[in-house]
């Protein structure tokens, strides 16, 4: 019926390890990624290509997204307002790019790696460091997918402490001296038209923390410093439960 279609099978080896199976079989020039909770709509992947048409020097474009949860839309909080342009700040607190949103150059990973296979959860928080760090990221701020959660197999349930990941995730971006003067959030010249689909007055609002001055060092240092409060936190939840 779709003859266009490949279909890869593979023993139950995590997200990652799939994620990265399908990369590595891929042919084309860009990789678009769905996971099986959450829909594309129509009009997505055109919607991101005109965009990154616009900005030939751009490898990663995210967009807008619906939320579901338990058969009900609901709002998103100001925290995970959606940008584009140099976003490493905005991914040091949380995920703040779904993958089924993303569409990747497949140059990037060439450049910064696959997931991380070793990492059960918050890969992905892992990956959006690595490319954020050095390379801008492109923003459709119209819908193009609804995620759906509440559900009772949601990755983010199966495991207790998350935060344990993100702390080796900002671990290995300090350690990999790949911080960048960009990756802190400097404003360089086109940052509005790294949106799409949006008015000018929503332009401005949603980049107006996304330009903040700075150097490698700053970087590091925010880095180091979420790293230190992550730890705190983290050994708090380990003291509570029984056994630790």
């Amino acid at each position: 019926r779709f003859p266009q279609v490949r279909y890869l099978f593979q023993p139950n080896r995590g997200v990652s390890s799939a994620r990265n199976l399908g990369i590595k079989a891929a042919r084309g020039e860009w990789i678009a990624l769905l996971d099986s909770d959450d829909e594309w709509l129509p009009g997505k992947l055109s919607s991101q290509l005109e965009m990154l048409t616009s900005l030939p020097n751009f490898l990663l474009c995210h967009t807008e997204e619906i939320w579901i949860r338990n058969g009900r839309r609901v709002n998103q909080m100001k925290q995970h307002a959606k940008c584009g342009g140099y976003i490493f700040h905005r991914c040091l607190p949380r995920c703040v790019i779904s993958p089924s949103s993303a569409l990747l150059h497949r140059s990037l990973f060439d450049r910064v790696g696959l997931f991380d296979e070793s990492l059960p959860a918050c890969e992905d928080y892992d990956l959006w460091l690595r490319i954020c760090a050095s390379h801008p990221v492109a923003y459709v701020a119209a819908p193009q997918i609804v995620k759906y959660g509440g559900h009772a197999d949601q990755l983010s349930r199966h495991y207790w402490g998350m935060d344990r990941f993100r702390i080796t995730a900002l671990e290995k971006i300090i350690a990999s001296g790949t911080l960048s003067a960009e990756a802190c959030g400097q404003s360089h010249a086109g940052e509005e038209s790294t949106h799409h689909g949006a008015g000018r007055g929503e332009k401005r609002k949603r980049c107006r923390d996304n330009t903040i001055p700075g150097n490698s060092r700053q970087a590091r240092n925010s880095s180091q410093r979420l790293l230190n409060s992550t730890r705190t936190g983290q050994s708090r939840i380990l003291h509570a439960v029984p056994g630790n």
